[in-house]
């Protein structure tokens, strides 16, 4: 039996996300047999004293956004030397910064929308070279969090960032159909379909229940399923992600497959995309789980 600490909770904008990932991590191992020690972080000098106490086989990290998905949770780990689920310091904190995925993206033959990286000062004197419609966002962050569409001029006073020296992403608006992959333990899973009731797949498309339908298997030509689940694959290899990411993309005649963004710590909620994508392809969310304890955190990331 192992001993699984499930770190939970944080300090990013998607702590509530976290702690409903977490929670049902904790349940699922536990009808699995571990022995399950959950941890809600607030503080980290608090986490090293439990650790140290504690001394668990692995973590299961069930943090998202900020601190939890970057490489800055990983790093503690990593030299602590502690085993740990999902990918590590490099991959995470590559994988987060959507500038830095673009640039791996573009050189390992994926799609990517034309894009300009400033701080949001900068985007406010100069605005940006992206024609209209653009897509404003964080380089890093998570769930849809300070997104904003620009399909006018008059659109622009509604980006609002706290901190003007905050990093943003302008990238060219694609129209389309939202479609997603996930990746698990070198297999593409399945494409599916996001159908939101709000203009785009927002924080509270993903996390409200009834708010976006799930079209899974997704309705496509084989040759386009095909290439999605190719450059999940592709993008998960090429940032080193290890036994599970998530790579979002939209879908036109026009502009063909385009990137939007991976992620290499997707949630685990009932609402969540991964576990629904492994039970569709015969994975329970307890044996998804399960492996990810057993199977990922045997890969060396320290």
């Amino acid at each position: 039996m192992k001993k699984v600490m499930v770190l939970m909770g944080g300090f990013s904008a998607e702590r509530e996300v976290s702690l409903v990932s977490g929670k049902g991590v904790a349940e699922a191992l536990h009808h699995k047999g571990c022995e399950v020690l959950e941890y809600d972080l607030r503080d980290a000098w608090n986490l090293i004293e439990v650790l140290r106490r504690e001394k668990p086989d692995v973590v299961f990290n069930a943090l998202h956004g900020n601190w939890g998905e970057d490489g800055e949770i990983q790093g503690l780990l990593d030299l602590l030397q502690i085993p740990y689920t999902h990918s590590g310091l490099k991959a995470s904190a590559v994988g987060m910064d959507k500038a830095l995925t673009k640039l791996v993206a573009a050189d390992c033959g994926i799609k990517v929308a034309e894009s300009e990286k400033m701080t949001f000062a900068e985007f406010k004197k100069h605005g940006t070279k992206i024609p209209l419609p653009y897509v404003v966002k964080p380089v890093a962050d998570g769930s849809s969090v300070g997104v904003f569409i620009v399909k006018m001029q008059k659109d622009v006073t509604q980006v609002v960032y706290p901190d003007e020296q905050a990093l943003i992403l302008v990238e060219k608006y694609i129209a389309g159909r939202e479609l997603t992959c996930a990746v698990f333990d070198n297999r593409a899973l399945a494409v599916t379909e996001l159908c939101p009731q709000t203009d785009f797949y927002d924080y509270q498309a993903k996390y409200t229940a009834g708010m976006t339908k799930h079209v899974l298997p997704a309705d496509l030509p084989q040759a386009v399923e095909d290439k999605v689940k190719d450059y999940a694959l592709r993008l998960h290899q090429a940032l080193g992600c290890n036994m599970l990411s998530r790579s979002d993309f939209r879908y036109n005649e026009e502009d063909g497959v385009v990137l939007l963004e991976v992620n290499t710590n997707p949630g685990m909620t009932p609402l969540s995309l991964v576990p629904e994508q492994a039970k569709y392809c015969g994975i329970s969310y307890e044996d998804l789980c399960y492996r990810l304890v057993t199977e990922g955190a045997k890969v060396r990331k320290f």
